[in-house]
């Protein structure tokens, strides 16, 4: 099957939301937890997390377009300026994946789907307790995108790991824990450690003969 961007414009609505949605490839699972000004937890799914860099330690996650109404994730965010990343594990992914419904606003995922939250050194927004690992997020800038979407942009204030999933060298080996990876909109993949090789230098690249 080859598209064009004229192919691509011209196609259902539904199957081009699959298509491009997944065309890129598996995406991390993660949960983002905010906490409102009045004190209801929020929690959804989001698979846009995106590592940024590593001194200072960023992290940045896309954000639909806020047009009609700001979405209780983006509102917690700006308002309160903290939330948390929690890698999704395959023994919660049911749970984890409905949080994507339109709660009210007055009602927590956290409560209504069984999720239970936790504290971590008083920081402002709930973490998922079932999470191995868990990132605690301020808050730093937002950068609007062409297409109407948000870039935010946060850093890192704290991150638990469980231990058991983490080497000698920093790693994070994330089948140990079962943590998932996330096809389009609605398809889940498990993770597999298959290699790993060394920091590449040019004059230590193998000979391939193919």
């Amino acid at each position: 099957m080859l598209v064009t961007k004229h192919d691509i414009k011209n196609l259902d609505r539904v199957y081009r939301l699959n298509l491009i949605n997944s065309i890129t490839g598996v995406k991390p699972g993660n949960l983002i937890g905010t906490e409102s000004k009045k004190g209801i937890k929020n929690l959804a799914i989001f698979s846009s997390v995106v590592h940024l860099g590593s001194n200072p330690a960023q992290i940045g996650i896309v954000i639909r377009p806020q047009i009609k109404n700001l979405k209780d994730t983006y509102s917690n965010i700006i308002s309160t300026k903290y939330y948390t990343i929690n890698h999704i594990s395959e023994s919660f992914i049911k749970k984890a994946h409905y949080t994507s419904a339109k709660f009210p606003h007055d009602e927590s995922e956290f409560d209504s789907l069984k999720i239970e939250a936790e504290k971590i050194n008083d920081f402002h927004a709930p973490f998922v307790k079932l999470s191995q690992v868990k990132i605690g997020m301020k808050h730093l800038k937002n950068i609007d995108l062409p297409n109407g979407c948000i870039f935010i942009i946060g850093e890192i204030e704290l991150a638990y790991i469980n231990n058991d999933a983490l080497n000698k060298i920093g790693q994070i080996d994330l089948e140990s824990y079962e943590a998932i990876g996330i096809g389009g909109l609605n398809s889940y993949y498990k993770l597999k450690h298959m290699e790993s090789f060394p920091y590449v230098k040019l004059n230590e690249i193998p000979h391939f003969d193919e």
